[in-house]
C-alpha cells in the first residue's frame, strides 16, 4: 500500500504538517511515512575545502574546518532524528497507527521523485525553515516540489482544522475531471460538503462542470456549483472565506482562462495567499 510522505523539517510548519498528515493517514487507512531530509548543498557528506588551497600551508586550519562541518553535520543529523521522534510521537498520540520515520541525505526534489512510486499523497509546510518568519510567501522547495511530482499534494499553510468542507477549483481541464473522479471515490473528503467553483469558462465549462455535480453528488456529496467573474486568485480566495470552506482543490496546470496563469503564477499565488491547506492535484 501506498504512502501519505509527510515531509518534516525544523520550521515552525512541522506540527501542522504532523497534523494534517495524521488526518489524512486516518481518512485514507494508509500507512504514515515522516520524512527528513538534511540538503547535502547545506550540510554535505565531504568538506569541500579546495577554495582554501590559498591558505597553503595551514593544514591545521583545514582540519579544523573540515572537523566543524563533520560535527555541524552530525549535530543536524541528530537534531532530525529527534524531530523525527517527536512527530511519530505526536501522530501515535492523535491515534496513528506505527507511523514510521525516514532521514536521508540529499537532495529533497530528488529524494521526492525517488519515493514517487510509494507516495499516495505527499503533505508539506508552505514554508520551510529557510524561509521561516516571512509573511505570505512560499518556500522555493514548494513550488520545485509542485512541478517535480506527479502525485497529489497536501500543502499547508496554518493552524490545523481537520477540514468539514471543500472546495474545487473548476476549470474543466483533464487534470480538473480526474481529480474530480479521484475525490469521488476517495475517502480523504468522504461525506463532506463540496464547493464547485469556476471563474468565467464558457459552455463547455458548464457541461463540464454538470458531469462533475453529478459525479460528486452520486457519491454522496452535498454539492454546490458556482460560475464566478472576475480575477480567478483574489475571486477563489473571496469565495472560500465568504463561504468558510477549510480545504482547496485545485490542479497544478489548468487551461482556458486559468491556463495562462497556472503554468507558474496562479499556483503560486494561490498557495503564496493560502489561509487553508491546498490539495494540488497532477
Amino acid at each position: 500500500m501506498s504512502d501519505v510522505i509527510a515531509c518534516i523539517d525544523g520550521s515552525p510548519a512541522a506540527t501542522r504538517v504532523c497534523d494534517y498528515a495524521s488526518w489524512a493517514a486516518k481518512q485514507l487507512d494508509a500507512p504514515l511515512t515522516f520524512l527528513h531530509v538534511l540538503d547535502h548543498s547545506r550540510y554535505p557528506v565531504e568538506s569541500n575545502l579546495s577554495g582554501n588551497l590559498l591558505l597553503g600551508g595551514r593544514e591545521t586550519l583545514l582540519t579544523e574546518l573540515s572537523e566543524l562541518d563533520a560535527k555541524r553535520n552530525k549535530l543536524a543529523l541528530e537534531q532530525g532524528r529527534l524531530l523525527l521522534e517527536s512527530v511519530v510521537q505526536r501522530a501515535t498520540d492523535a491515534g496513528v497507527e506505527t507511523p514510521k520515520q525516514s532521514q536521508r541525505h540529499g537532495n529533497l526534489v530528488e529524494t521526492l521523485g525517488e519515493l514517487q512510486t510509494q507516495t499516495r499523497l505527499l503533505v508539506i509546510g508552505k514554508m520551510g525553515e529557510e524561509h521561516a518568519g516571512e509573511a505570505a510567501q512560499i518556500g522555493d522547495h514548494v513550488e520545485l516540489v509542485l512541478r517535480a511530482m506527479h502525485k497529489p499534494v497536501l500543502v499547508v499553510p496554518s493552524d490545523f482544522t481537520p477540514p468539514k468542507s471543500f472546495m474545487i477549483a473548476f476549470d474543466g481541464s483533464p487534470t480538473c475531471r480526474d481529480g474530480v473522479a479521484m475525490l469521488a471515490s476517495s475517502p480523504l473528503v468522504a461525506g463532506l460538503p463540496c464547493h464547485l467553483v469556476a471563474v468565467g469558462g464558457d459552455e463547455q465549462v458548464q457541461e463540464e462542470m454538470a458531469r462533475a455535480e453529478s459525479v460528486l453528488t452520486e457519491a454522496g456529496h452535498q454539492v454546490q456549483s458556482v460560475q464566478l467573474e472576475g480575477e480567478v486568485e483574489p475571486t477563489l480566495h473571496h469565495y472560500r472565506q465568504e463561504n468558510g470552506i477549510d480545504l482547496v482543490v485545485m490542479g497544478a496546470y489548468g487551461h482556458s482562462r486559468i491556463r495562462e496563469f497556472l503554468v507558474g503564477s496562479t499556483t503560486r499565488k494561490m498557495i503564496t495567499n493560502a489561509k487553508v491547506p491546498h490539495f494540488v492535484l497532477r
